[in-house]
């Protein structure tokens, strides 16, 4: 199987090669030329498999130069031993009589990233050993709060990485950044930045495309590549955490084998909804992909217009890893139904970094509203939500999960459509507890990582190991700078 830029088809790559460069000289996003489908009995034999045997099951149709020793070897590595503190490592609670939560918050970042991120260093250096590649890969990320923890986790000391996180000052939680500036490792780096998410991954953006930059690093022999959801090999894996919860779903004897159910997603880069649709293409019986979008709701906006415009005010809200108005994982959708058209996507995208707007052509639009539907929820329905979510269910979520249970309420009351659903759970509320405990009613909130202890004590529920942890780290990290001088720490740690 071959992969392409989405700006310029005739850019074919082994998946190897693609894992390797992370984004397409162009600037376009690399993608599978054709999307494998689930033969007919797929979904039963996935039915009674560990997850590590349904990763490899996936993971082997979209990786044609690996061999299935070498994803059994990595999913081993990634989802195995104590990495996780769930055996199913991505479990499905059931809430209500037809709702369900996909809980992705298990791994050692209590986030949904580590399910690609724990994937990810183990593909990555298996590909730069199959196209003998000699320099130093250094990993650039851009994180608007879990990415970057789960990324350093997953690279922390892998043989010929390096790898440097940038993330907004002011825009994730205060666990979420001592994640970050606690990091252990001596391959690690991590560097605020004056500004919001997409000023980060703007920045992180330019550095991959700026040619400069690429022979000063080749000169000391680094190379760039990345591990946000732009690069193939964090999409990948989190597909497979959709066909196991359908499979989990038969197991249980919730559903039938081929019964619809809907998805309800929180995103702001659209890779998690969009690893949802590959699922859906490859034969997964998903009747609707619900986006549930916070405050910055421009996601929400294009789904059901057609328009894409990030001209617009940004918002720092209680659920900062949506904190986004730039969708980066948006001009993969593009490029399936525009059926891989890359002129029409290339024009999209220069349009977007011109006047920062686009509007779709008919044909996309109707194919968007056939698949997609799409909410948003504001910070105050958020609190009302997880506090209900308590109260109602004795079910604890941080605020990106009540974001989707608020929209999936929404849909649900417009459409009169009652089809089973599950809830993408993506962190757990204990990287949130300022947050969460207001939500509950608490006032007084103490100080530094003892607010743990207070909403562990306040619910009964223990904080994860990772968390409980950060009581006893030290901060390694303080810099920040602007974007416009984030190369300048690319350079300073690649010297």
């Amino acid at each position: 199987m071959y992969y392409v830029s989405t700006r310029n088809k005739e850019d074919r790559r082994t998946a190897s090669e693609a894992i390797e460069k992370g984004l397409a000289i162009d600037g376009g996003l690399m993608t599978p030329e054709v999307l494998p489908k689930l033969s007919h009995n797929a979904l039963d034999t996935m039915k009674d498999m560990s997850y590590q045997q349904r990763a490899v099951y996936v993971m082997n149709s979209y990786l044609d130069d690996f061999t299935s020793s070498e994803l059994t070897s990595f999913a081993s590595k990634a989802y195995g031993g104590n990495k996780f503190d769930v055996k199913e490592v991505a479990p499905v609670r059931q809430v209500d009589g037809n709702t369900y939560c996909l809980e992705l918050w298990h791994g050692p970042t209590c986030a949904f990233k580590d399910m690609a991120l724990q994937m990810l260093p183990h593909l990555l250096t298996a590909s730069l050993k199959k196209n003998q590649e000699n320099k130093t890969v250094c990993i650039l990320v851009a994180t608007s709060g879990d990415t970057g923890k789960a990324a350093l986790e997953g690279f922390r000391d892998v043989d010929k990485t390096r790898i440097l996180v940038f993330y907004p000052k002011d825009g994730v939680s205060a666990i979420q950044e001592l994640q970050m500036n606690t990091q252990e490792g001596e391959n690690v780096g991590v560097c605020s930045v004056v500004g919001n998410f997409d000023d980060a991954q703007t920045g992180v953006k330019k550095l991959f495309s700026d040619e400069k930059l690429r022979e000063q690093l080749a000169e000391r022999g680094f190379f760039l590549s990345s591990a946000n959801s732009i690069n193939w090999g964090r999409v990948l894996p989190q597909i497979v955490y959709y066909i196991s919860a359908y499979c989990d779903l038969m197991r249980d004897e919730k559903i039938q084998k081929g019964d619809p159910i809907n998805v309800c997603v929180p995103t702001g880069n659209f890779g998690n909804i969009l690893a949802a649709y590959y699922a859906r293409e490859m034969g997964v019986p998903i009747k609707r992909l619900i986006c549930a979008s916070n405050s910055n709701n421009v996601l929400t906006d294009f789904l059901k217009s057609g328009i894409y415009d990030r001209n617009r005010t940004f918002y720092n809200t209680m659920s900062p890893s949506m904190d986004i108005l730039i969708s980066s994982n948006l001009e993969r959708l593009l490029f399936a139904l525009s059926d891989h058209d890359d002129a029409q996507v290339r024009e999209y995208m220069a349009e977007l970094g011109q006047t920062g707007r686009y509007e779709v052509d008919k044909t996309i639009k109707e194919k968007l509203g056939k698949l997609f539907s799409a909410g948003y929820c504001d910070d105050a329905e958020t609190q009302k939500v997880i506090g209900a979510m308590w109260k109602e269910h004795h079910y604890l979520i941080d605020p990106h999960t009540a974001v989707a249970f608020d929209v999936l309420d929404q849909y649900r009351k417009e459409s009169g459509d009652d089809t089973p659903a599950i809830v993408v759970s993506t962190a757990s509320p204990f990287k949130f507890c300022d947050n969460v405990l207001g939500s509950l009613g608490v006032t007084q909130l103490a100080e530094g990582t003892d607010v743990l202890d207070q909403l562990s004590e306040l619910t009964g529920i223990p904080a994860p190991a990772p968390l409980a942890a950060l009581k006893d780290k030290s901060v390694r990290f303080t810099g920040s700078v602007t974007k416009d001088h984030m190369v300048d720490q690319v350079l300073e740690m690649l010297r």
